[in-house]
């Protein structure tokens, strides 16, 4: 199911979450019975990001169920909880880390995709805290293989020396597309992770059709190996030029406009 006619690695387009009122009628049909929510949106996207992870912890059972709900293709990216990504020293937050993999989010097995960090905008760059805290995230637990992503909302992270630790780290750099949080478009893992912000709710794909034929020609870019022109970047590395998955999530903004976009995008990537 996911996007893979351009000779790169999988292009996979979702939203956040699957519980949202306004999409009853616009994304979901008006008697879906609610238990049949993930069932349904598994079956027109390519990928969810869990969001309701940075909250509270899901539980074992809950992500055992989700991933039976789901196409075998089908693949979650997690947020990670917010008593990690909120510790005072992030370099110090080993005993965090440890209990949110505890928690049960490994029931989601092989369709488990990236685990997205997401930082606060009052965290700001510290070379050794920052670099101390992506040496901390487990590359695999037990023999299930992970991905990070790590989400900056200051402009103080705005230099080299942070594109040189996520690469050092094999950690991507979110790209936002939104009018508050910096926009870094450093290639600096195996993967690339977008979350595009900017839904109007006057147009009914939320991107105008000129936008996501951009986004969908960056995204072919990326997986192909390459590097989208035009876009912000804070370092000076050339990512090694090889295939790479890329995950696009239609984020926030007019929300209820964000799978009509994901599906709008997925139908340009063939």
């Amino acid at each position: 199911m996911e996007a893979k006619g351009h000779a790169g690695g999988a292009i996979r387009v979702g939203i956040g979450g699957w519980t949202f009122a306004p999409w009853r009628g616009l994304f979901y049909p008006e008697k879906l019975p609610a238990k049949r929510e993930l069932e349904h949106a598994s079956r027109r996207l390519t990928a969810i990001e869990i969001n309701g992870t940075f909250y509270r912890s899901q539980g074992p059972k809950s992500f055992a169920k989700w991933h039976a709900e789901t196409p075998e293709d089908f693949v979650f990216t997690v947020k990670g909880h917010r008593a990690v990504v909120n510790a005072k020293k992030l370099a110090e937050a080993g005993g965090a880390v440890e209990w949110f993999f505890k928690s049960g989010v490994t029931e989601l097995k092989e369709k488990l995709g990236p685990l997205l960090w997401q930082l606060a905008p009052f965290k700001k760059f510290d070379a050794a805290d920052i670099g101390g805290f992506l040496a901390l995230l487990p590359k695999e637990v037990g023999r299930l293989p992970l991905r990070h992503a790590l989400e900056v909302r200051s402009k103080s992270f705005l230099v080299p020396e942070f594109a040189e630790l996520a690469a050092k780290h094999g950690v991507a750099i979110v790209f936002a597309d939104s009018d508050t949080h910096p926009a870094i478009a450093d290639v600096t893992a195996d993967f690339a992770y977008l979350r595009l912000q900017k839904a109007a709710a006057d147009i009914e794909t939320g991107y105008s059709s000129a936008d996501l034929d951009i986004w969908a020609e960056r995204a072919k870019t990326w997986a192909t190996g390459g590097a989208p022109e035009g876009l912000p970047k804070i370092g000076n590395g050339v990512p090694k030029k090889t295939k790479r998955d890329v995950f696009v999530f239609f984020i926030a903004a007019a929300k209820e406009r964000n799978p009509a976009a994901a599906e709008a995008l997925i139908r340009r990537l063939g």
